[in-house]
C-alpha cells in the first residue's frame, strides 16, 4: 500500500443489520446531515470530500443498523441515478414524534401515519436527497 493510500484508509467499524443499504445520492455529507436531524444517525466513518466536494464514502448508524453513503463519481462508472421502486423502513416506537421529527428535518410527507389494515401505524415521506422512507410502529 503507498503512503499516499494509507493516508486515506478508514478506521475499521462495525458493520450493523443483516442488510446494509447502499445510498449514492448527490450531497452525501449533506444528507448524512439531514440523517442525523431526521432519524439521530451518527456517523460511524467517513472520508473526506474530494477536490470537487464529493465524498466517496460515508458510513452511518441509523436506528441499530448501518447505512452507507456517496456522492456519485461518474468517473469511476458511479454516475448518479435516481432511486426508483425502493423504500427504505424504520421500524418506529413512537411513530408520531419520529415522523414529525424527519418532517421537520425536511423530508415531505408522501402518507401521514395512520392505522393499517394489518394493525400496524405506517407512514411514507420522501427526504431532500429522492430516498423514498417508511416507518412502522407495531400495534
Amino acid at each position: 500500500m503507498t503512503d499516499s493510500a494509507q493516508a486515506q484508509a478508514m478506521p475499521a467499524v462495525e458493520v450493523k443489520g443483516g442488510v446494509v443499504a447502499y445510498l449514492c445520492v448527490e450531497g452525501a455529507a449533506k444528507a448524512a446531515e439531514f440523517y442525523a436531524r431526521a432519524f439521530g444517525a451518527t456517523v460511524a466513518a467517513q472520508y473526506p470530500p474530494d477536490e470537487n466536494g464529493r465524498t466517496m464514502h460515508i458510513h452511518l448508524y441509523v436506528n441499530g443498523s448501518s447505512l452507507m453513503l456517496s456522492d456519485p463519481f461518474p468517473e469511476h462508472g458511479a454516475p448518479y441515478q435516481p432511486l426508483q421502486g425502493a423504500t427504505l423502513m424504520l421500524p418506529a416506537t413512537d411513530i408520531e414524534k419520529q415522523f414529525k421529527r424527519a418532517i421537520d428535518a425536511g423530508a415531505v410527507a408522501k402518507m401521514e401515519p395512520q392505522k393499517m389494515f394489518w394493525g400496524d401505524t405506517y407512514g411514507e415521506f420522501v427526504d431532500p436527497f429522492g430516498v423514498s422512507w417508511s416507518m412502522n410502529q407495531q400495534a
